[in-house]
C-alpha cells in the first residue's frame, strides 16, 4: 500500500491507517534517508497508541521506552530504537536487540538494515521516500 503526505496531519492519518491495517503485529521497521520522516511517523504512532508526553529520537540513547496504558488499563511499553550509530550486528546483540524484537511490546526500529537477519518474519516494513516539494511517499509492505 502506498500513500503520499505533504504535511504532519497527513502523516498522522497514514500512521492511523497503518495501525488499523497491522492486525496484531507490533514490530515495525522504518526505512528511509536522513530527514525522511521516520521519527515523525513514530511520534504519530506513539501518540495514537496512547503515549503521553514527548516522543524524541533515540539517536544517542539507541533506545527510548515510552510508558503506555492499554485499552484494558494494563501498563505497557513502546520501544523506539534508532540503530544508525551501530557499526555491527554484535553491537546490536550487546544492547539486547532480540529482547526488543521478540517480546509483547510495540517496537519501532529506525535504520533496521544492520539487523535484517534477526527481524521477525511478520515485521511491518515501512519505507519513507522524500519527494519533491517537501512531500513524502510512505510504503506499507
Amino acid at each position: 500500500m502506498e500513500w503520499m503526505a505533504g504535511n504532519a496531519a497527513e502523516m498522522r492519518l497514514i500512521a492511523q491507517q497503518i495501525l488499523t491495517l497491522n492486525g496484531l503485529r507490533r514490530k515495525f521497521a522504518l526505512i528511509g534517508d536522513v530527514g525522511a520522516g521516520k521519527t515523525t511517523l513514530v511520534q504519530h504512532f506513539c501518540h495514537l497508541l496512547g503515549v503521553e508526553g514527548a516522543v524524541t529520537s533515540p539517536t544517542f540513547a539507541l533506545v527510548n521506552e515510552y510508558p503506555l496504558k492499554t485499552n484494558g488499563g494494563k501498563q505497557g511499553v513502546v520501544n523506539h530504537l534508532d540503530l544508525y550509530r551501530l557499526k555491527s550486528l554484535e553491537e546490536a546483540l550487546e544492547i539486547g536487540i532480540e529482547d526488543y524484537l521478540y517480546n509483547e511490546d510495540f517496537c519501532f526500529i529506525e535504520w533496521p538494515e544492520l539487523i535484517e537477519s534477526l527481524l521477525p518474519e511478520d515485521i511491518i516494513r515501512i519505507e519513507i521516500e522524500i519527494m519533491e516539494e517537501s512531500g513524502r511517499k510512505v510504503l506499507f509492505l
